[in-house]
């Protein structure tokens, strides 16, 4: 039970964010998207060195200084799978006019949503890996340490959600735009079941699956998350949203972990 919780709280977030289009009137101002872009780079860099690369050097340490080669090669892989997604896959980013991906004649709002459903599959890769490694019996990976990863995933996800549905409200109305940001994070639950479902075969896998999962996020924040935040004037806002992000998801990480 606490298992389907924690694969669930993600989804929930990105559920809970989606329902501003109930109780905000206007969209984000920039300056708040600017903070909420660099919040959730923070919490996904974050997590991607404590709850993931750093386990997985962890229980690679019978290979002694060669440690650090699954965790490398999961890293690399989880970004080259990344980078096929956003090759294939048809998107449109937020403020951007040109859809990029696969040649598709989709609706704008299905783009939209496309753009962020990328963003979410390593998330969910990466609790589902998480919860698979305590059910492997890690002694790395407590149920703890991937409830709290799965926690500093959900709070960013909130923001996530509304940056997603607020711009569709316009064109979709309130129902619809919350059920477009709410599908776009039904993924991560997905994704996280189909990690748990492998977890008896991962075995020596594991450190692998964990930096993959890092390498995919990671992905999205270099690519996407970083340089939107960037963006413009007052970009020091997106750095100290990335400082509130990094420092929130740590302290869950080493507190509940």
């Amino acid at each position: 039970m606490n298992i389907f919780a924690g694969i669930m709280i993600p989804f929930l977030g990105t559920t809970a964010g989606a329902a501003c289009v109930f109780f905000l009137r206007g969209e984000l101002k920039p300056g708040v998207q600017k903070a909420f872009l660099g919040f959730a780079s923070g919490v996904m860099v974050a997590a991607s060195v404590w709850s993931l690369l750093i386990p997985a050097m962890e229980m690679s340490g019978n290979m002694g200084k060669l440690a650090f080669i699954p965790a490398a090669m999961g890293f690399l892989l989880g970004m080259g799978f990344l980078l096929l997604l956003d090759t294939v896959v048809p998107h449109l980013h937020m403020d951007a006019d040109e859809p990029e991906g696969a040649k598709k004649s989709l609706k704008k709002s299905t783009m939209l949503v496309l753009a962020v459903t990328l963003h979410n599959i390593p998330e969910g890769m990466a609790v589902g890996v998480a919860f698979a490694g305590m059910m492997a019996g890690s002694h790395t990976i407590s149920m703890t340490g991937a409830l709290a990863l799965a926690l500093g995933i959900a709070i960013q996800n909130f923001p996530e959600g509304a940056v997603i549905s607020l711009p569709l409200r316009e064109a979709a109305g309130q129902k619809k735009a919350f059920v477009y940001g709410m599908l776009s994070g039904i993924v991560e639950p997905v994704g996280a079941v189909v990690m748990l479902l492998l977890a008896d075969q991962l075995g020596s896998s594991l450190p692998y699956f964990l930096s993959f999962a890092a390498g995919a996020m990671l992905y999205v924040v270099v690519e996407e998350l970083i340089p939107e935040a960037s963006e413009g004037s007052h970009s020091n806002i997106g750095t100290m949203g990335f400082a509130a992000g990094f420092v929130l998801m740590m302290v869950l990480d080493v507190a509940l972990g």
